[in-house]
């Protein structure tokens, strides 16, 4: 059998996600005869306000009681049929906050309501802009992926005070009362993963350069409410070694502060990374491992690292790029983190259907937000490395068949 290269194959997956659909969820049913997702129509794309002013503070409100650690949700205000559903994303930033835009206009679309799906690419004050023109227009459920979660106060009380269902998407809202309810992963499980991925692969892959190994940390963006929760997961886990000696950390940045990666942006943990390996590399040191929060920051540690002349570490990641998937199936990238967007969606469509009809809403556990317990619904994370890759993807169902080609070349190059 002639065997496919996987970057050629990537490359064709690249341009297969803007035409990904959606998928099925491992604990719902999604919509009958879901189409294909394409790019959001234009129709129902709400436009944001001129106004510039600088962000509004955070709704630090005290409720009257938080919610227990599981339960039901009874009293979310029910609303008609072909309602208007806001969806507020943040920054392009990575692959799946663009599946998730087409994603939740095909499936809002499916379910019968009016989508409005907006990114703020601009930043916080675009993002409040935008909210604020969901209100207005009379939405009647506005799902927010925040940029800053401290920085919606004012836009989500204001979005309760019309009676208005609010929905934390992916990434909680902190510092408020006025959140109804959180749906994503566990997000200090993906860091538990992450961090036990990296030994797993130290022991396999560098067993000759240590214990002790040298590794480096790279955070997330602070202004994500993720990024800490991605961080304390992984360190539960790599601390006690730090501390034991198994491994060490050359650069002496151990917080999260030190490795924060500011607006996830690639170039940005590529500079920082730049200079840790001239700092602390230069001088024959052995690099190991580097603990990576996501895939897009993996990559650009991975350009320092070959730019820098050093062999190649074992490094984490998280979303399952495409890129990385590849990468993944050659070695090159240890491990990702399968947090699967079409699931993801498809539990929030789920969930509104729900609240439309007036009927309770469970949920497994809450998130403390610094004003509240929310009320919140996990998924569970996966973690990929080569073990794992053939099986890892869903080849019937979108936006996974994309990543499922990927995974089943890899499998045909070893077969």
């Amino acid at each position: 059998m002639k065997k496919t290269p996987l970057a050629v194959v990537a490359l064709g997956a690249v341009a297969a996600l803007a035409l990904v659909g959606c998928s099925n969820n491992n604990n719902t049913t999604p919509p009958a005869n879901t189409p294909a997702a394409t790019s959001a129509p234009a129709d129902t794309t709400a436009a944001a306000p001129t106004d510039t002013t600088a962000p509004a503070p955070a709704d630090t409100s005290t409720p009257a009681s938080t919610a227990a650690a599981g339960g039901t949700l009874t009293t979310l205000p029910t609303f008609p049929a072909g309602s208007i559903i806001g969806v507020s994303l943040p920054q392009k930033t990575s692959e799946n906050w663009v599946m998730a835009e087409g994603l939740f206009n095909t499936q809002l679309k499916a379910a019968g309501y009016k989508p409005m799906v907006n990114f703020a690419n601009n930043g916080v004050t675009d993002q409040q802009n935008q909210i604020q023109a969901m209100i207005t227009a009379g939405a009647k459920l506005i799902v927010i992926g925040a940029i800053d979660g401290s920085q919606l106060g004012s836009q989500v009380a204001a979005a309760k005070q019309a009676g208005i269902t609010v929905i934390a998407y992916d990434r909680a809202l902190t510092n408020t009362s006025n959140v109804d309810l959180y749906i994503g992963y566990d997000n200090f499980e993906v860091g538990v993963l992450q961090g036990t991925a990296l030994l797993a692969g130290l022991q396999a892959q560098k067993a000759s350069e240590g214990p002790p190994w040298n590794i480096e940390l790279i955070a997330g963006s602070p202004d994500d409410a993720n990024s800490k929760p991605f961080f304390d997961g992984a360190m539960s886990v790599l601390q006690p070694k730090i501390d034991d000696g198994t491994l060490k950390v050359p650069s002496g940045q151990t917080t999260q502060q030190q490795a924060a990666t500011q607006g996830w942006l690639a170039q940005n943990a590529q500079k920082r990374m730049d200079a840790v390996l001239a700092a602390n590399y230069a001088g024959g040191t052995t690099l190991s491992g580097i603990l990576s929060p996501n895939d897009t920051l993996a990559r650009a540690a991975l350009t320092s690292v070959k730019n820098a002349g050093l062999p190649n570490p074992v490094i984490t990641g998280q979303d399952s790029e495409v890129e990385s998937i590849a990468l993944i199936g050659a070695g090159t990238q240890y491990m990702t983190i399968n947090k699967d967007t079409g699931n993801l969606v498809t539990q929030v469509v789920k969930t509104i259907g729900d609240i439309q009809a007036g009927n309770p809403i469970s949920y497994g556990t809450t998130t403390p937000n610094g004003s509240i317990d929310i009320p919140t619904i996990f998924l569970t994370p996966t973690a990929v490395t080569q073990d794992n890759l053939c099986t890892a993807y869903d080849p019937t169902t979108a936006p996974t068949e994309s990543k499922a080609a990927l995974a089943t070349a890899f499998c045909k190059s070893k077969s």
